[in-house]
């Protein structure tokens, strides 16, 4: 061996040695334990409670969530996920658990050394807490936080590092933090998206239009600067452009809006209805949500589905979320692995 070679491996070695100490925090938003309405309204009160989530004061907001809606929506919600729930359970934390898996996996295979990884969500179990908790336990000295958002919102990403300031607050000790902010324009990610729609296209035939749908925020939230719809929009026109569509062949929109104010427009039910008087077929993809859940499986798969068919509309295709496609794994090591090399 060289001397030249002798020092890469010296080198090489040393980045080894200073990797097996960190490990990966895969987070999401979070699911009820079970399907019942006693788990719902568990979850609800701690998701509607966050002031990131809704920012009303709580004298007036308090009183509406306890008295109203955490005494009406659990029922309704229940029977909702009752009809997505899988043996496995819930579907965003059984495919958010074994993305971890796929990306443990695919980092021992680049790196020859195992990176933990552990799953949090910012509400429900497991929490963003117990998951530091045991990569501490496993000797992690550094955390990589990747928030399984692409699209920056203080709604999300922002209630994510919320969460992992109270669980270190209760610490005498913790891990360094390396935090992945977004990757709305990452060249992995709009590939991975694009690489779904042409398969899907391959697998079951091209829509009239494809819908590029995202979770909505009030508009309030956006006017007062947060940048979500912005990352939006640029995610939905690289796809396009990427997949090479036509501006009449494709539009953004925002879905699941809650509450009587103003969302961020347009709407996705409201496209849905309209397409459903002009096309016969039509393509909806969800690029914000990194695993298939409530909002996609019911609210866009049925709900919405029915929608466009009740409006004269013939065919309705949901394109899957990437959940643990080759190329979602892959750019999610790509993402971790730059911030593995930015250490010394």
């Amino acid at each position: 061996m060289s001397q030249s070679q002798e020092l890469s491996s010296a080198s090489s070695q040393t980045v080894v040695d200073h990797l097996g100490k960190q490990g990966v925090l895969l987070v999401n938003l979070g699911t009820p334990d079970a399907p019942t309405p006693e788990a719902v309204k568990r979850y609800l009160a701690e998701f509607l409670h966050d002031h990131r989530v809704v920012d009303l004061t709580r004298w007036l907001w308090c009183p509406i969530l306890h008295g109203i809606i955490l005494q009406t929506r659990p029922k309704r919600v229940a029977k909702a996920y009752q009809s997505i729930w899988t043996e496995q359970g819930s579907p965003l934390l059984a495919i958010t658990q074994q993305q971890a898996q796929a990306l443990a996996a695919q980092l021992n295979s680049c790196l020859g050394i195992d990176i933990p990884v552990e799953v949090g969500m910012t509400y429900g179990n497991p929490s963003i807490a117990r998951a530091l908790d045991v990569l501490m336990a496993k000797g992690v000295e550094e955390v990589i936080v990747l928030p399984l958002y692409p699209q920056y919102s203080a709604t999300t990403t922002g209630a994510v590092f919320d969460q992992l300031a109270r669980a270190v607050a209760k610490r005498v000790e913790f891990p360094s933090l390396t935090f992945i902010r977004d990757y709305y324009q990452s060249q992995y990610y709009i590939e991975a998206l694009a690489c779904s729609v042409e398969q899907h296209w391959l697998e079951k035939g091209r829509g009239e239009r494809l819908l590029i749908s995202f979770h909505g925020i009030p508009q309030r939230y956006a006017d007062n600067g947060d940048p979500y719809p912005e990352h939006c929009k640029q995610t939905a026109q690289a796809l396009a452009q990427r997949l090479g569509l036509r501006e009449s062949e494709w539009l953004c929109s925002f879905q699941s809006r809650f509450g009587k104010e103003e969302w961020i427009k347009p709407y996705t039910d409201k496209v849905i209805e309209q397409w459903g008087q002009e096309i016969a077929q039509l393509d909806v993809i969800c690029p914000a949500f990194a695993a298939d859940c409530l909002e996609t499986l019911e609210e866009i798969q049925v709900e919405n589905k029915d929608y466009f068919l009740e409006s004269g509309g013939k065919v309705f295709n949901y394109i899957p979320a990437l959940n643990c496609q080759p190329a979602h794994i892959d750019m999610m090591v790509k993402l971790v692995m730059a911030k593995l090399h930015q250490r010394p």
